[in-house]
């Protein structure tokens, strides 16, 4: 894909503030996650048995307050956000991955094979994704990586559609054409000249995922499925101040008003992106 299309989609990103708006406040949280506990001089581990349960203050240094155990929220809701972003991230990677490869391969090549592999999206679309997740997991372990994986392999399904629908519509366009009668094989067409020109509205979805993921992961250990003490997720820490809501609601405050931030962000960043994509066409 030429680099004007691009730039076209870049000016009209620009013009939307909302869209322009949420990467800035996607791009403060990040950097809140990555730089924020430095900055503090609690660690993640550390108990402070004369100030458990304490409510956000700066006298005693714990700026969201403690839980329980006196472990510093400023601290587990930012370590807990990074994993939540780590976890979208990734597994939006191998989600993106696997379905753009999929669909690329089920569209370009047609036939018995196309109608083989959209099968196969059917039958695990028809599957209760959650058990597969926790399927995966007693599988793997529980621990971060299992879980990149078992989300990442179970949400490329709508990612392979998005892609197949594309390459049916320009595998007979005239490049396709030239590049066949030049002698290109199969594979260096896909690489070349198919995945190139569907990668723009795959990305787009990819964003509009990405918080899905979170959401997702949040859930999962929301239920105790997903990230595991003594490591913290945005999901854990909710499910943790979930039960200490009336006592100390600072607990359930931190790591909610963070996750609901994320998502709204995250969301009205992708509608931008996939409005800019779609003046381009």
């Amino acid at each position: 894909m030429s680099a004007g299309p691009w730039r076209e989609a870049a000016r009209a990103l620009r013009a939307d503030k909302g869209g322009v708006a949420a990467l800035l406040v996607v791009a403060l949280l990040v950097a809140a996650a990555i730089v924020g506990p430095a900055l503090s001089p609690n660690d993640l581990e550390t108990l402070d048995w004369t100030h458990v349960a304490a409510d956000p203050g700066f006298a005693h240094a714990h700026w969201f307050g403690t839980d329980r155990l006196g472990r510093d929220l400023f601290v587990r809701t930012l370590e807990g956000a990074r994993v939540s972003m780590a976890v979208g991230l990734l597994a939006g990677i191998v989600s993106l991955g696997l379905g753009l490869a999929f669909g690329a391969v089920a569209g370009y090549v047609g036939g018995r094979t196309d109608d083989l592999m959209m099968r196969f999206i059917e039958i695990m679309s028809g599957l209760p994704l959650i058990f597969f997740v926790i399927f995966l997991n007693v599988i793997f372990g529980r621990n971060p990586f299992a879980l990149f994986f078992a989300i990442g392999a179970v949400g490329w399904l709508t990612t392979a559609r998005i892609v197949r629908g594309q390459t049916l519509s320009i595998r007979r366009k005239e490049y396709i054409e030239a590049a066949i009668a030049s002698g290109a094989r199969t594979p260096r067409i896909i690489l070349k000249h198919v995945v190139p020109n569907v990668i723009g509205p795959v990305i787009v979805y990819a964003t509009l995922t990405v918080p899905q993921i979170i959401l997702f992961e949040s859930f999962l250990s929301f239920l105790g499925l997903g990230i595991q003490e003594p490591r913290a997720s945005l999901g854990t820490l909710i499910a943790e101040g979930a039960g200490e809501m009336e006592a100390a609601p600072w607990m359930l405050l931190a790591p909610g008003l963070f996750l609901v931030a994320l998502m709204v962000s995250l969301n009205i960043f992708g509608d931008g992106l996939r409005d800019a994509f779609g003046q381009r066409r």
